[in-house]
C-alpha cells in the first residue's frame, strides 16, 4: 500500500508541457506518480509542438509560453515532434540555445538482472554540450550540388561544459572524467575542446581524467561501458553516444535527461514521441519520471525525488513492465502506461531489495553556479582570405587560369581546393571535384592585409563572371595560424 505523503510544504512552480505522440499519456502518468509522492508543485502548463507549428508559429512555441518559462525557470516537457530532413526546426534545440542550457546530463544505468543487458555493471553519466557545434542549424546550399553546415565551438562554451562535468563528478562522487573529441581531424575546434579539458583537469587532482579520440572511444564505450563513470562531449557526439549508452544499458525508454542552465533548466526523456505508439495506453513513463527526479533534486525537493526513484526501482525489481522492456522469463506482469503508474504509487514509500535504494542529499541541487572565465583577448591579424565560387570548371587548371589573374598586383592565388582537398597547384586528376571551390588567396609579401583589398578582390572576381558564394577571412591569433591547410597542402 502506497505511503500518505503530507502536503504542507511550499509548492515550487514548475512550467510543464505535455508534448506530441505519446507525451500526453506520459506526462499525465509521470504527475500521478509525483504527486502521489507528495512532490509540491504549482504547475504552468503550456503548448508547444506539432500544434503550434500548425497554427503557423514558425518558432513551435507561443510567446506567453516564454513568459511562463523565464518567470518558473522550470520546464518539465514531454517529447515534441521533429520532422526529418525538412519542416520546422527542432524545438528542443530552441528552448535549449535560447534559455542558455548549456549543460545535458544524461545517466545510463544497468538494471540487471530485472532488464535485460549485456552489460550489468554500466552506471555512467554523459555530460553534454548543449549549445554549439552544428547543433546551431546554421545551413546553407551554396551550389547546385553541395550544401554546408557550420561547426561552431566557442572557448566559453568549452569551458563551461568541462567545468561543469568535473564539479558534477565531485558533487556526486564519481571518480574520473573522460572527454571524447576527434582532434586528429577537426584539430582547430575539437583540439580548442581537448586543450581545454586539459587545462580544467589540472585543477581536481582528486579526479582521474583521459581523453579518447571519439571513434574509439564509442568503441570502448559499446564494449566495456564500465570503464568510463563521467563523460564529457560536443554536441553532436554526445546526443549520438548519450543514446548509445542509454541502450547499452538496457533501454533508451529508461533514460532521463536534464539540460541546465544559469536561468532556466528542463527536464525530459531522451526519447521523442514516437507517434505510431500514440494513444495505445503502451508508452513506457519511466524516461519522463526520471527526468522528473532530476527535476526535483533540482528544485530542493530531494526527499520527493528518493521516494519516486525508490518505487520506480521496485516496480521495475517486482516485475513490472511495459512492453518494451518486457522478458517473460524476468517479468511478472505486463502492463500499460496507466497501469505501470500505478503500480509505482503503490510502492510509494517502499525501497527496492536488490537494486541500490537511492538517497538524494537534502538541499542538494544539479545547477552548479559556474561562470566561464574571461581571459585576455589575443592579437588578431589578417593575413589572407578564401574564397568559396560556384564554378563548372572540368579540371582545376582550368578555374585557376581564370582566377589568378584577379589577384591583382598585392594578392596571390597559393591555393585551390574541392571539398577541403587541395586540387592545384600540383593536384591529381584522381581527386574527386565538383562545383565548389575553395581559393585561398595570400599577401603577395606574406604579410598582413587590409579588407579593402578583400573588397576590392571581390570586385575584380565579380566582374570576371565568376560566382563567389562566400569569403572566409584568414587570421593569425597571437603569431598562430586560425585556420587551417587542405588536406594535401
Amino acid at each position: 500500500m502506497a505511503t500518505t505523503i503530507p502536503s504542507t510544504a511550499k509548492k515550487t512552480p514548475i512550467t510543464v508541457a505535455h508534448g506530441d505522440g505519446i507525451g500526453p499519456e506520459i506526462m499525465d502518468a509521470t504527475l500521478r506518480i509525483l504527486d502521489a509522492a507528495g512532490a509540491q508543485l504549482e504547475q504552468e502548463r503550456i503548448e508547444i509542438g506539432e500544434a503550434v507549428y500548425k497554427r503557423g508559429l514558425t518558432s513551435g512555441i507561443e510567446p506567453s509560453a516564454w513568459e511562463s518559462l523565464r518567470r518558473t525557470k522550470v520546464f518539465l516537457k514531454a517529447p515534441i515532434t521533429t520532422p526529418q530532413g525538412g519542416g520546422f526546426k527542432s524545438l528542443n534545440v530552441t528552448v535549449r540555445k535560447t534559455l542558455g542550457q548549456y549543460a545535458n546530463v544524461r545517466p545510463a544505468v544497468s538494471y540487471h538482472p530485472f532488464v535485460a543487458t549485456k552489460h550489468p555493471g554500466t552506471d555512467l553519466v554523459i555530460v553534454r554540450e548543449n549549445e554549439e557545434d552544428v547543433y546551431g542549424g546554421i545551413e546553407h546550399r551554396q551550389t547546385a550540388n553541395v550544401t554546408q553546415c557550420l561547426k561552431l565551438i566557442s572557448r566559453p562554451g568549452c569551458e563551461k561544459i568541462i567545468r561543469y562535468a568535473f564539479e558534477y563528478a565531485r558533487a556526486n562522487g564519481r571518480r574520473k572524467v573522460t572527454a571524447f573529441s576527434k582532434d586528429n581531424i577537426m584539430k582547430m575546434t575539437d583540439g580548442m575542446f581537448h586543450a581545454i579539458f586539459n587545462d580544467i583537469a589540472s585543477e581536481y587532482p582528486d579526479l582521474e581524467n583521459e581523453h579518447w579520440i571519439v571513434d574509439i572511444g564509442a568503441a570502448k564505450l559499446a564494449d566495456t561501458p564500465e570503464a568510463f563513470d563521467v563523460i564529457v562531449m560536443e554536441n553532436l557526439y554526445g546526443d549520438i553516444l548519450s543514446d548509445v549508452a542509454a541502450q547499452i544499458a538496457g533501454s533508451v525508454g529508461l533514460a532521463g535527461a536534464a539540460n541546465i542552465g544559469e536561468s532556466c533548466s528542463m527536464f525530459e526523456a531522451i526519447h521523442g514521441s514516437a507517434p505510431r505508439r500514440a494513444g495505445q495506453n503502451m508508452a513506457n513513463p519511466s524516461g519522463l519520471l526520471l527526468g522528473a527526479v532530476m527535476m526535483l533534486v533540482h528544485i530542493g525537493q530531494s526527499d520527493s525525488a528518493s521516494r519516486v526513484h525508490n518505487a520506480w526501482l521496485r516496480t521495475i525489481e517486482d516485475g513490472v513492465h511495459t512492453y518494451d522492456i518486457y522478458e517473460a522469463d524476468v517479468s511478472t506482469r505486463k502492463v500499460g502506461t496507466r497501469e505501470f503508474a500505478d503500480a509505482v504509487i503503490e510502492r510509494i514509500g517502499e525501497r527496492p531489495r536488490t537494486l541500490k535504494p537511492v538517497a538524494y542529499r537534502t538541499g542538494a541541487v544539479m545547477e552548479l553556479g559556474l561562470r566561464s572565465a574571461s581571459s585576455p583577448a589575443p592579437r588578431k591579424t589578417l593575413v589572407g582570405v578564401d574564397v568559396f565560387v560556384d564554378s563548372n570548371a572540368a579540371k582545376a587548371d582550368a578555374l585557376a587560369a581564370q582566377m589568378a589573374p584577379l589577384a591583382g598586383d598585392a594578392l596571390e592565388l597559393v591555393m585551390i581546393a574541392s571539398r577541403g582537398t587541395k586540387v592545384w597547384p600540383g593536384g591529381f586528376t584522381d581527386t574527386f571535384t565538383t562545383d565548389h571551390w575553395c581559393c585561398r588567396y595570400l599577401p603577395v609579401s606574406r604579410g598582413t592585409m587590409r579588407h579593402e583589398e578583400i573588397v576590392a578582390l571581390l570586385e575584380r572576381v565579380g566582374r570576371g563572371g565568376i560566382d563567389f558564394i562566400k569569403t572566409e577571412n584568414l587570421y593569425d591569433f597571437d603569431g598562430a595560424p586560425g585556420y587551417t591547410l587542405a588536406q594535401g597542402q
